[in-house]
């Protein structure tokens, strides 16, 4: 907290530079009068029992808090300079159990990081775990830390923009750097606009595997008797002790870099006074590591082996299940490569001078076999002067993946697999509503900032899988005066 204080102090003082010393020149309209700060908070929780980490079942639970700080300084009368910093941190009982025989105290008795053997194994304690609860691994948490510049120029008319900007993230076993840029062309008196933007991010994971996964990994056929799982008994589907579970599909990801390119266009045009359309089409080209190196599969081909206790094993795939879980017979498999293009359209009506419709479709279509579509409407009503209530609603349905099956109906003998049902055949609905309250005049003031809107909104999603999610956010917009 102390460090994003220092930075919006930081950036406020930046403005203040900027504005004296473009007051001794020729006055001209400025782009951004004043410099804007904004702050953003939202929360996120959601359930459901499609867990991708347990290979397709287990809890979904998770809950993530995020802060954004975007402030947006003048240079001058022409450019523009936002900084955006976010910092966000979420518990995940899904993401936990890549080290379920944390659940009973393993994590202090031999992982200090859910990969790393620090001298002691499982069998120091009483190892079980269930993909019905979170363990009490390393990975049940994570915090990640972005920060994005943008520089947008705007040409003398107004009808130019060129912008850039650069992007980096960071969380416990991803990196990510991003830098891209974009130019918008306005005419026809500006009733018309076109814009183009492309986009890098050279992204690098550091490979987390599923314990079972790891230690085989490390130590081979031999992995029972070294490392993390020495003295540990392995069950079979009967509950009997066995020494048959091999995971010999499993290697290594050889690499570990991820790049994404996109290219965006976009054409808007207002077609009356009451009416403003656009539309866009995005191209996105993903390549390297696109599998989720810690989602375990299961194949349908091979036998079923579990630790922790055995009565717990005839209802595995069932919350009743409290101290049981299966090993893995791989880590999910995709392409190296993935092709993405959505098109869309925005269509705005002006009803009366108290509402507006906001509508929008999308189809999206790639190379793993998913075609999509999304639609959306969003209906902003003037309270009053200051207020304004947006409910909205938004429903979407994708085919599956080719790649794509339901826990243990995989085969062995496939090339791709996985079991995250974000890849599966599902719809959705979400609808919430939202309120803004604004101040033209900024007459509440906090040191020399001056309250602008102040944004809420609610939401509520469910999926056809089960599924369901809450959302919430709030933003303060204010003017540097």
């Amino acid at each position: 907290m102390k460090k994003i204080i220092f930075t919006m102090a930081l950036l406020i003082n930046m403005a203040v530079v900027a504005q004296v010393k473009d007051s001794t020149t020729t006055f001209k309209k400025r782009v951004l009068e004043n410099t804007e700060v904004d702050l953003l908070l939202s929360y996120y929780n959601q359930d459901g029992t499609h867990s991708a980490v347990s290979g397709g079942i287990g809890s979904e639970k998770l809950s993530d808090l995020a802060s954004n700080i975007v402030v947006a300084v003048p240079l001058n009368e022409d450019d523009v300079l936002t900084f955006d910093v976010g910092i966000s941190a979420y518990t995940s009982a899904s993401s936990s159990n890549i080290n379920p025989f944390n659940a009973t105290g393993a994590s202090g008795a031999g992982y200090d990081d859910d990969r790393t053997a620090i001298g002691k194994n499982a069998a120091a304690t009483n190892t079980y775990g269930t993909p019905w609860q979170a363990s009490s691994g390393a990975s049940k948490s994570d915090q990640l830390a972005s920060v994005s510049v943008n520089y947008s120029h705007n040409s003398d008319n107004r009808n130019n923009i060129w912008s850039a900007d650069v992007s980096f993230s960071n969380e416990y076993d991803y990196t990510s750097i991003g830098f891209g840029g974009g130019f918008t062309k306005l005419f026809n008196e500006k009733n018309t606009e076109i814009s183009i933007k492309v986009n890098a991010y050279l992204d690098q994971w550091r490979p987390i595997y599923p314990t079972e996964l790891h230690e085989y990994a490390q130590y081979g056929a031999n992995f029972q008797n070294q490392g993390y799982l020495v003295g540990v008994s392995i069950l079979d589907q009967n509950g009997a002790t066995s020494n048959g579970y091999l995971p010999s599909a499993f290697k290594p990801y050889d690499k570990s870099n991820r790049n994404s390119y996109s290219a965006s266009f976009s054409f808007s045009q207002i077609l009356t006074k009451k009416i403003q359309m656009s539309v866009f089409m995005d191209v996105l080209q993903q390549e390297g590591l696109l599998g989720t190196p810690y989602q375990r599969v299961y194949f349908a081909d091979k036998a079923n082996y579990y630790i922790g206790q055995s009565q717990y094993i005839p209802v595995y795939t069932t919350s009743e299940n409290r101290g049981v879980y299966q090993l893995a017979d791989d880590k999910e498999r995709l392409p190296s490569t993935h092709f993405k293009i959505p098109i869309g359209a925005r269509l705005n009506f002006y009803i009366n001078e108290f509402v507006v419709a906001r509508t929008y479709y999308r189809y999206y279509q790639d190379n793993w076999g998913i075609q999509a579509h999304t639609v959306s409407i969003e209906l902003p009503i003037k309270i009053s002067s200051s207020f304004t209530a947006y409910p909205m609603f938004r429903y979407y349905t994708q085919t599956a993946s080719d790649y794509f099956a339901p826990y243990e109906k995989h085969l062995s003998t496939e090339k791709y697999y996985t079991s995250d049902y974000d890849l599966s055949k599902f719809d959705s609905s979400q609808y919430g509503l939202g309120f803004t309250y604004t101040d033209i005049f900024t007459r509440a003031k906090i040191f020399v900032l001056g309250l602008k809107s102040i944004d809420l909104r609610l939401n509520h999603y469910t999926r056809s899988d089960g599924l369901s999610a809450n959302i919430g956010s709030l933003g303060f917009k204010f003017l540097l005066e």
